[in-house]
């Protein structure tokens, strides 16, 4: 049975106008996320990847809305997000949370744990007024916390005690997908381990889909089912991860997997170095936009832009945006 799409993103755009002038006006744009498409099924945990700046937490904020797209459609669940007034994304935002990378900003430091997860609950009204204690200590008891610790202030957790708190504030709305964007990058590694782990557990108890923002290719290995590979607000490639690890085709995903560290003295594996710079989102490069630093750029990669196609003789599901990837 194949599986529910929960998800669709098309053609999604993402420009921040940059003023200039004595009037202010807008002489140029920001191409943070430059129309990308992509789908995620229920249950699954896909994941965006790149290197900073390449537009994948942008990407995260526009289909919630936090960032209002520039242009594209962010569909979920057969609804056009996009063409819902506020109030209406504000009834539907209930089943889309997020946990964001800095724990410690993003909780209000003048609130108590408590506090924090009834927020949400008295704003969308899901939990009558005298089942919100209990709710809270549930939620604390599921991301691993002491009820003891519903009435205290942040700055009293350490680092992975606040994410916890971030899983748990995600949780409280019993949503059908959470966005992960760097959820772990500011942790040290064991409690990063820890993290990741209680986000599997969390995802099978609770049928959870996942939107995994990452730069780290260590930590997309382990929890993601598909993977993104985003460059300079476009997308690369697309495959499974068993797919994407074993045998990439893009040179920008080759180049990104041989910088992954080998866990293993002595070893030695083959570093691709990239020349050059990431080019400015001000002004992309024409064509394909990675073709500044390509070993293997040619004249058509300065020209035309590469569509995604199946890297599979049977039209599968991994996709490349490269015009010469059957020759590399």
């Amino acid at each position: 049975m194949a599986a529910k799409e929960l998800l669709r993103v098309e053609n999604l755009k993402k420009y921040y106008p940059i003023k200039g002038g004595f009037l202010g006006r807008t002489v140029n744009f920001v191409k943070a996320v430059d129309d990308i498409s992509f789908t995620v099924n229920e249950g699954e945990t896909v994941s965006l990847v790149g290197e900073s700046g390449c537009g994948k937490s942008t990407a995260g904020r526009a289909i919630l809305h936090l960032e209002k797209p520039t242009a594209g459609e962010v569909i979920f669940e057969e609804v056009n997000l996009t063409t819902l007034s506020r109030d209406e994304l504000r009834k539907i935002r209930k089943d889309m949370q997020i946990v964001f990378q800095d724990p410690f900003a993003s909780l209000n430091p003048r609130q108590t744990v408590a506090q924090v997860l009834e927020e949400a609950m008295y704003i969308q009204n899901i939990v009558p007024p005298e089942g919100k204690r209990e709710r809270v200590l549930d939620l604390l008891s599921k991301v691993g916390l002491a009820p003891y610790q519903a009435d205290r202030y942040p700055h009293e957790f350490s680092g992975g005690q606040r994410q916890r708190i971030g899983v748990a504030r995600a949780l409280s709305l019993n949503p059908r997908l959470i966005i992960c964007d760097e959820a772990v990058s500011a942790l040290d590694v064991s409690i990063r381990a820890q993290i990741l782990n209680l986000l599997k557990s969390l995802q099978r108890e609770f049928h959870l889909t996942y939107l995994f923002i990452s730069h780290d290719l260590g930590v997309v290995r382990h929890i993601s089912d598909r993977i993104i590979v985003m460059y300079l607000g476009r997308i690369m490639e697309i495959a499974d991860k068993h797919s994407l690890f074993d045998n990439p085709r893009h040179p920008y995903t080759r180049a990104l997997l041989s910088a992954i560290p080998v866990p293993r003295p002595g070893s030695k594996k083959e570093r691709i170095m990239l020349e050059g710079d990431v080019p400015s989102a001000i002004d992309p490069p024409q064509g394909c936009r990675f073709h500044t630093r390509c070993p293997y750029v040619k004249d058509n990669c300065r020209k035309d832009v590469p569509e995604l196609r199946s890297a599979e003789t049977n039209g599968g599901s991994h996709l490349v945006a490269c015009h010469y990837f059957e020759e590399i």
